[in-house]
C-alpha cells in the first residue's frame, strides 16, 4: 500500500445505528488500526426528509461505546472538513457541472408527472421503465434539446436534476477485495441522478467527491452497496480521479438464516437489534440496546467480528487488540452471516469471567438496592465465586442472594427428601461442631466437619446435602465450606438451626 490508510464510515443519520451498521464500522476500524491508518467518520445527510435528531450524537456514543472511536470526524481532527454532507452543499454543484461541461453528464428537465407516465406506459406494455441511452434522446433533457433550449430553460428557472450519462455497449470489469472481478455490461444500467432538483446532490455524487477530497483509500461498506459499484467506478473514470480499493461485505442473516435482520426480528425473538437503546423522538417508542441489556462492549465487538470473518483457526475470543492483530479483509465471506442470539450470549459469559471483581460489585451493588450497606470488598469475593455461572450482572442476585440474607423458604423436593429425624439429629450435631470451630476459614472448616462425618460413619451427602440446603435454600452454588466461610459462624449456626426449626 503505497498511500498511508483511509477508510470511513459513513451512516446516514436517519435513525439508530443498527447493528450491521456497527458491524461495517468494526471491520474498518479493525482495518485501519491493522495497517496504523486512520479511521474517519462522515456524516451523509445529504436526504434532509429522512433526518432525526439525535441521530448523530447516538451514532458517535455508539462507536465510543464498542470501543472503536473515529480519529477524524465530526468535532475531531477535521482535517479535511467538514464532515457533514449537509456542511458540504457548496462543495458538489462544481463537480455536478464538471461533469456535464466534459460530456459524461447532463441536464434533465423531466417532471415527476412526465416521469410516472413513462411508467405507467412502460407497465403497460409489460416493460420496466429505465432512463439510458435507449431513450433518453426522447426525453426532455439537454440531450434531446439544443443548447439553445437548454440555456433558455436554466436562465428561466425550470427545475433540473443532473443525471449521469451511462455509456452503451460497453463492458465495466470492477475489482473487489471480497468478491473478486466483476463485470457489468453498461447496457443494463440507467442514467443515476447525481445531483437534485433541491441542489443536493444525490449518494452517489457526493459519496465519491468526498472520498477523494478525504483521500480514502479503502471503501469497506455493506453488501447492499455492491450495485452501485459500477456507477462509483465510472464518476472515477469520469473525473480522472484514482479509484479506492472496494470490499463488500456480506449482509447479516435472520437468525433464521434466511433474510436480512430487521428490527422486526429482534422485536418477535426478544433481542435488541442496536448497540445503545434508543427512543424515538416521533412516537416516543422504546428500543431495547445491547449496553441496557448488558452486555458488554467488548462481547458484542468480538460478536460481530465473526459475523462474516473469521481468523482461519479455531479461536473464538478475542480481545479487541487482537482482532486488529488478525483481522484480514480476504478472509471476509462472500455469503451472508447468521445472526445468533444464543452465541453473543455465550460471549458474554466469556468476557464476564474477564472482568474485575471490584467493578462487577459496583455494578452489581448499584442494581440492588439491599447492598448499599454492604462492603465492596465482601461483594467482590461474593462475585469471585458465582461468576462463572452468570452471563449478565443482573443474574448475579439470584446467584447469591443467599450470601446476603437467609433463605426464607426451601426446595420443596429437596426438603421433602434429605429431612426426617435422622437428619434433624446430624443437623444438630454439625451445628455443634462448627460452632467449636476457633479458626473458622473454609479450609478449617471443611477439615473438621470432614473428620466429624468420618467418625460418625455416615454417608457424606446425608449431611453435605441439608448443610447445603439450609444455608442456600436449594442444591445450588459454590463450594458450602467457601459460603459458610463467606457468611461467618454465628450466621451458619443459625441457618442450621433455621433448617431444623422448619421439621
Amino acid at each position: 500500500m503505497t498511500n498511508p490508510v483511509r477508510v470511513r464510515f459513513a451512516p446516514s443519520p436517519t435513525g439508530p445505528l443498527h447493528i450491521g451498521g456497527v458491524r461495517t464500522a468494526l471491520f474498518n476500524y479493525l482495518f485501519a488500526k491493522k495497517h496504523n491508518g486512520t479511521f474517519v467518520l462522515r456524516i451523509e445527510d445529504t436526504d434532509q426528509n429522512r433526518y432525526v435528531a439525535g441521530a448523530e450524537k447516538y451514532i458517535i456514543e455508539s462507536l465510543n461505546w464498542c470501543g472503536i472511536p473515529f480519529d477524524e470526524g465530526p468535532g475531531k481532527n477535521e482535517t479535511f472538513g467538514p464532515y457533514r454532507q449537509s456542511e458540504r452543499k457548496s462543495i458538489y454543484k462544481q463537480y455536478a457541472e464538471q461533469l456535464v461541461a466534459t460530456g459524461k453528464a447532463y441536464y434533465a428537465f423531466d417532471t415527476a408527472e412526465a416521469l410516472d407516465q413513462q411508467r405507467k406506459n412502460c407497465e403497460a406494455n409489460g416493460k420496466t421503465f429505465i432512463y439510458n441511452w435507449h431513450n433518453r434522446l426522447e426525453l426532455d433533457n439537454s440531450l434531446s434539446l439544443s443548447k439553445g433550449a437548454t440555456r433558455a430553460k436554466l436562465d428561466s428557472g425550470a427545475e433540473y436534476v443532473i443525471r449521469f450519462k451511462s455509456p452503451q455497449d460497453e463492458t465495466i470489469h470492477l475489482k473487489d477485495i471480497v468478491r473478486g472481478d466483476i463485470s457489468i455490461d453498461t447496457n443494463i444500467l440507467d442514467d443515476k441522478v447525481l445531483y437534485k432538483s433541491d441542489g443536493m446532490p444525490t449518494y452517489h455524487l457526493a459519496n465519491i467527491v468526498d472520498d477523494h477530497l478525504m483521500e480514502i483509500t479503502h471503501v469497506i461498506r455493506g453488501e447492499e452497496w455492491l450495485p452501485s459499484m459500477a456507477l462509483h467506478y465510472q464518476l472515477y473514470d469520469a473525473f480522472g480521479w484514482e479509484k479506492p480499493q472496494f470490499a463488500h461485505l456480506p449482509l447479516i442473516l435472520k437468525p433464521t438464516g434466511k433474510g436480512k435482520l430487521s428490527k422486526r426480528d429482534g422485536d418477535k425473538l426478544g433481542f435488541p437489534v442496536f448497540p445503545l437503546e434508543w427512543r424515538d423522538p416521533e412516537n416516543g417508542e422504546l428500543s431495547r440496546g445491547y449496553r441496557e441489556d448488558g452486555y458488554f462492549p467488548e462481547a458484542m465487538v468480538n460478536f460481530l467480528a465473526f459475523l462474516g470473518w473469521n481468523p482461519g483457526t479455531e479461536q473464538e475470543v478475542f480481545s479487541l487488540e487482537k482482532l486488529v492483530n488478525a483481522f484480514e479483509l480476504e478472509r471476509v465471506h462472500k455469503s451472508g452471516a447468521r445472526f445468533d442470539p444464543d452465541k453473543i450470549k455465550w460471549y458474554n459469559h466469556q468476557y464476564m469471567q474477564f472482568q474485575d471483581d471490584d467493578v462487577l460489585a459496583k455494578q452489581f451493588k448499584s442494581q440492588q438496592p439491599q447492598l448499599k450497606d454492604i462492603d465492596n470488598n465482601y461483594i467482590a469475593l461474593v462475585i469471585k465465586l458465582i461468576k462463572e455461572r452468570a452471563t449478565f450482572v443482573n443474574d448475579f442476585w439470584n446467584l447469591s442472594s443467599y450470601f446476603f440474607e437467609a433463605p426464607k423458604s426451601y426446595d420443596e423436593k429437596t426438603f421433602a427428601k434429605l429431612m426426617n429425624n435422622d437428619t434433624r439429629e446430624l443437623m444438630a450435631e454439625l451445628a455443634q461442631t462448627i460452632n467449636k470451630i476457633s479458626d473458622f476459614t473454609a479450609t478449617n472448616i471443611q477439615a473438621v466437619v470432614k473428620d466429624w462425618i468420618g467418625k460418625k460413619e455416615v454417608g457424606f451427602g446425608k449431611v453435605m446435602q441439608p448443610f447445603r440446603l439450609a444455608l442456600v435454600g436449594a442444591m445450588q452454588g459454590p463450594d458450602v465450606f467457601e459460603i459458610s466461610f463467606m457468611i461467618g459462624k454465628n450466621e451458619t449456626v443459625q441457618r442450621i438451626e433455621n433448617l431444623i426449626g422448619t421439621l
